[in-house]
């Protein structure tokens, strides 16, 4: 399977299995990551790593702390992920197929709302 990203008609697919999203929380100022796998067609969430606690973001009672990140395996799926971009809080990153950058970087700077899911051959996203 591959990772489709879907804005404003826009449409990349990525030949990853899995993609790493990471972005800063808005308020602590810390580091959230959260690894995904794409697999029979949906997205399933494996790993979620926080870099601290605090405002809406304090780890389940599973979590274990490695290297500085508090670590938990939410086993969470979903057919797509919608991610909404704002320029005051910074810019998704995406690691996928051997490339690490900002959403921005990956569809365009203004490409909101983006849209992360399963690519489907006959049935491409549209946006």
């Amino acid at each position: 399977m591959s990772l489709c990203l879907a804005a404003a008609g826009l449409a990349v697919e990525i030949a990853a299995s899995s993609f790493t999203l990471s972005w800063t929380h808005t308020i602590e100022k810390t580091e959230w990551q959260e690894r995904w796998r794409v697999e029979s067609g949906r997205l399933i969430l494996a790993e979620a790593r926080v870099k601290g606690s605090g405002a809406g973001m304090e780890p389940p009672p599973d979590a274990r702390l490695e290297g500085g990140f508090y670590v938990w395996n939410p086993g969470i799926e979903r057919e797509a992920i919608l991610l909404r971009r704002d320029p005051h809080a910074g810019d998704w990153r995406l690691c996928a197929g051997g490339r690490c950058a900002a959403l921005g970087e990956w569809l365009g700077r203004d490409a909101d709302p983006v849209r992360l899911l399963p690519c489907r051959t006959a049935n491409p996203p549209d946006g």
